[in-house]
């Protein structure tokens, strides 16, 4: 093999090791069997939510993996082989291809890594089963405001108590 050819390959593992190295999440899939109109939703909405979906050679997932320190994942490329990096949401990716599973049949997750591990198939459940961050938020909002409407209710309470014996 020429230099010119050992110099691209080589740049093109350096992207790929570079977006294992800014995800804060990725999940490995087997897309096989899910028609061109299917695969488009998915792409479309994993990009929707800032997750970037590619198709890449397993012998380079399996050098960027092993340079970004991912030793576990080697097992997970083998045959067609798509991958789900996330910059932000760390759950978006195994939510939405959770959900497109469930849809399609031919969809398989086949595991991933968390913030820097390696994660089982049972994490990524767990991470799926999680909230968009809209969902967090207002479950957050809804935590901090039940104390002050409880002591309304009670100020409410009292005030009406207190109209009734006056009258």
């Amino acid at each position: 093999m020429s230099k010119e050819i050992i110099a691209k390959k080589a740049a093109v593992v350096d992207g790929i090791k570079d977006q294992f190295d800014n995800a804060v999440s990725a999940v490995v899939m087997n897309y096989r069997g899910l028609t061109v109109d299917e695969v488009t939703a998915l792409r479309k909405e994993l990009r929707d939510a800032g997750v970037k979906m590619e198709v890449i050679k397993n012998t380079y997932l399996r050098r960027a993996a092993d340079l970004s320190g991912y030793k576990g994942l080697d097992e997970l490329f083998t045959g067609p082989t798509a991958i789900a990096f996330s910059q932000e949401d760390v759950a978006a990716p195994a939510r939405i291809v959770k959900k497109y599973a469930k849809q399609f049949d031919a969809l398989e997750l086949k595991g991933g890594f968390i913030e820097g591990k390696v994660a089982t198939l049972e994490q990524l459940d767990e991470l799926a089963g999680l909230p968009d961050r809209e969902g967090m938020l207002s479950m957050l909002l809804s935590v901090l405001q039940a104390p002050i409407r409880n002591v309304a209710y009670a100020v409410k309470a009292v005030a009406e108590k207190g109209d009734e014996s006056a009258a």
